[in-house]
């Protein structure tokens, strides 16, 4: 298939705003090229107070934007509730580009991946049980058009036509990598087209592999591939199907997640350097993914599968700022590079935060699980904790059995993820999703 990338223009601006469209083989700002120099980072992941630092630090990299997810399940925990408040905050987030003269480029699902509990789905879709998430159904679909007009509401007045920092927003996410659906696609590009504005220029990232299942023709095609690729390589289909495209590595893997009970992910930051040079040499657009991983509070990280796989607390991602927001030797090597193609000196880089004092304390006080448990919910079959409407942590299973000789196999047909078994309130054993293991001897 041949498709000609004619021009995605801005149809109208605001007197004070400006435009980012595709131009011929290039990205064009206000009417100028422009090469995307991005650095990934999501505030969820940030504490709200190192924000500002977080942003500062990618700008004296080089950085000319940063790229973000909307993650749909820390604003909606509760059908209908949203929160945009504090740590959620995602005006304050991209005012603050604003104010360091960055640009952003934001993502807002409805999935997104990013080893993020469910990918950024809300756990309460699944309360209804004969869901199609990520396809056209139309449950899904109503859920997602009225958190996208939220988040819409959120950044009304930010985007570049109205003077703000945001120059694009991605419709979906990777989405070749998990089924192909055009019409499906479509609709969630024309749910953001109607909550966004028309003005607002869209864009669709997968792999070289896979980019052509569901692209669509007004849409800006960009490809995602981690440091070690050829660069010539994994544009050539691109360059192919559209050779008047500005080309962009819209999530350059810096390195890579950490899955619980493996070693620490690093990758060589020569690799890094070699492959943005590579797309800086081309005039080649990049995202940096991450510039700064964080961490996953609380119950957000997530597992990616086949071969299931839960990710850790870290999401240290072996990115040039580390997840204490100190600069790498990483950091330094390639804020050097990024020099080299700046038009002015960069910034100073910003001083460390500096770490937080843990003081000695001690536990006088115990709470044994068998003696704080709440009221139980009597069941005839085992049910999701979903349907209990429990959306994170564990859940309790109890059952009366009759007596047992010595050395019964329990059998469980498929624990979801990480089972703890007890006999009359004592520790039997274990039983691990990772592993394979369904069953437990000696019970």
């Amino acid at each position: 298939m041949a498709v000609v990338l004619a021009c995605f223009s801005v149809s109208s601006q605001a007197a004070s705003g400006g435009s980012f469209r595709a131009g011929n083989g290039n990205f064009l700002l206000n009417g100028e090229p422009y090469v995307v120099k991005a650095a990934e980072l999501h505030y969820p992941r940030i504490p709200r107070p190192y924000w500002d630092h977080r942003i500062k630090m990618c700008k004296a990299m080089g950085m000319n934007t940063i790229c973000l997810y909307v993650f749909w399940n820390i604003h909606e925990q509760k059908p209908d509730c949203f929160d945009f408040s504090g740590q959620n905050d995602l005006a304050e987030f991209i005012r603050l580009y604003r104010a360091n003269d960055m640009k952003v480029i934001l993502r807002p699902g409805p999935y997104v991946c990013a080893e993020w509990e469910m990918g950024g789905l809300p756990w309460w879709l699944l309360k209804k049980k004969d869901i199609r998430l990520r396809e056209n159904d139309h449950y899904f679909l109503e859920r997602v058009d009225k958190f996208q007009k939220a988040v819409a509401e959120q950044i009304r007045g930010l985007t570049i036509a109205d003077g703000g920092p945001i120059i694009m927003v991605q419709v979906e996410n990777e989405y070749g990598s998990y089924g192909i659906d055009k019409e499906y696609v479509a609709n969630i590009r024309d749910m953001i087209r109607r909550n966004f504005g028309d003005e607002v220029t869209l864009f669709q990232c997968d792999w070289s592999s896979n980019f052509l299942n569901n692209g669509l023709d007004d849409l800006i095609w960009t490809i995602n591939f981690g440091t070690g690729a050829d660069i010539e390589q994994q544009f050539a289909p691109l360059r192919e199907a559209r050779p008047e495209s500005p080309l962009m590595c819209s999530e350059f893997w810096s390195g890579w997640f950490d899955k619980w009970g493996a070693n620490h992910e690093t990758r060589p930051a020569s690799d890094m350097i070699e492959g943005i040079r590579s797309m800086l040499d081309r005039g080649i657009a990049f995202s940096l993914y991450m510039a700064h991983g964080g961490t996953n509070w609380g119950h957000w990280a997530g597992a990616n599968s086949p071969g299931f796989a839960p990710d850790v607390t870290s999401y240290d991602y072996d990115a040039p700022i580390s997840e204490a927001g100190l600069a790498t030797p990483k950091y330094h090597m390639l804020r050097r590079v990024m020099a080299d193609y700046s038009s002015g000196k960069l910034p100073k880089v910003p001083a460390s935060v500096p770490a937080v004092e843990v003081k000695p304390f001690e536990f006088s006080e115990a709470a044994p699980l068998f003696a704080n448990l709440p009221a139980p919910k009597t069941d005839a079959s085992i049910r999701t904790m979903e349907e209990y409407d429990q959306g994170f942590g564990s859940i309790l299973y109890r059952t009366e059995l009759p007596e047992l000789a010595d050395g019964v196999i329990l059998t469980v047909s498929a624990p979801h993820d990480y089972a703890q078994i007890f006999v009359d309130g004592k520790y039997t054993g274990t039983l691990d999703r990772r592993n394979g293991e369904r069953e437990l001897a000696g019970v």
